[in-house]
């Protein structure tokens, strides 16, 4: 996994070039001048001079060959800042009055799932907020690992969290990670790889049995009191988000996959 870029930004007192920025990102896209200028609509030559400096983008260029290389909204406002624009994409909080409407969109969605468990997090992982069902199901979880900011990523791998009550621990914790790799080579976010390093430090066992053919999904099984239940999970994202707290954040949605998961989550439903 590439670091140079997510170093490259911890370090605020040495700036980087727009062309740096841009040469970085094309790279990580696996993609060359040749490729992202034809994708651009422009030069390969003025794109070469852009990203050796010889030549300086307009801000419309700067958004244009962010788009096309898929640059997440935050790192968008990194690259007109570099190239001397102001920001483009907002920073609201959830409780913000121009996000009433997305909030209300999110809890609707939470509460519309129940009797299964639904939760909201952020680009770090970090919960933001779950239904009434979420609870329930970490009775007896380390405290410490309830706490505020609660990372759903460490709950699931850390052996006070959900790890000793995961039935097929490997298999999810792989999927789980392969999914944060993902994330890391898409956003090379310093957080996401710091968390990264970290799970891949917790004692879970390797994914011994390769996936099989007929498999269709990776299911979530985890132990509560007597019984085993097993989830299939979704995410869902804001399809055209312009607010970098809207683009960073997911809903992941779990479905029951037998009748016996179906019934203790009504039960437990039923109990509040």
């Amino acid at each position: 996994m590439s670091t140079h870029l997510a170093t490259a930004r911890a370090a605020p007192t040495q700036p980087i070039h727009i062309g740096d920025h841009l040469r970085e990102w094309r790279q990580r896209r696996h993609l060359s001048q040749l490729d992202l200028a034809g994708e651009a609509e422009i030069s390969a030559r003025h794109l070469s001079f852009v990203e050796t400096g010889r030549a300086a983008p307009s801000r419309d260029m700067v958004l244009r060959l962010a788009e096309r290389l898929d640059v997440p909204l935050r790192e968008r406002n990194v690259l007109l800042v570099a190239a001397g624009f102001a920001p483009a994409f907002p920073q609201r909080g959830l409780d913000d009055p121009a996000l009433k409407a997305a909030r209300q969109a999110i809890d609707c969605v939470l509460k519309a799932h129940e009797p299964s468990p639904a939760l909201a997090v952020d680009r770090h992982w970090n919960l933001v907020a779950a239904n009434d069902i979420v609870l329930p199901l970490l009775q007896g979880i380390a405290p410490e690992l309830l706490a505020p900011p609660l990372n759903v990523l460490r709950l699931s791998f850390h052996p006070k969290g959900l790890a000793s009550r995961t039935v097929n621990l490997a298999e999810w914790c792989a999927h789980l990670l392969e999914r944060l790799h993902h994330q890391c080579e898409a956003s090379a976010d310093p957080e996401l790889l710091k968390l990264y390093r970290e799970l891949k430090t917790y004692p879970v066992p390797a994914r011994t049995a390769p996936i099989t053919p007929d498999s269709v999904v990776v299911p979530f099984k985890m132990r509560l009191g007597g019984d085993v239940l097993s989830f299939i999970s979704t995410t869902m994202i804001f399809g055209t988000p312009l607010d970098i707290t809207l683009s960073e954040l997911a809903i992941e949605t779990f479905f029951a996959a037998d009748e016996r998961t179906a019934a203790r989550l009504r039960s437990i439903a039923a109990q509040k």
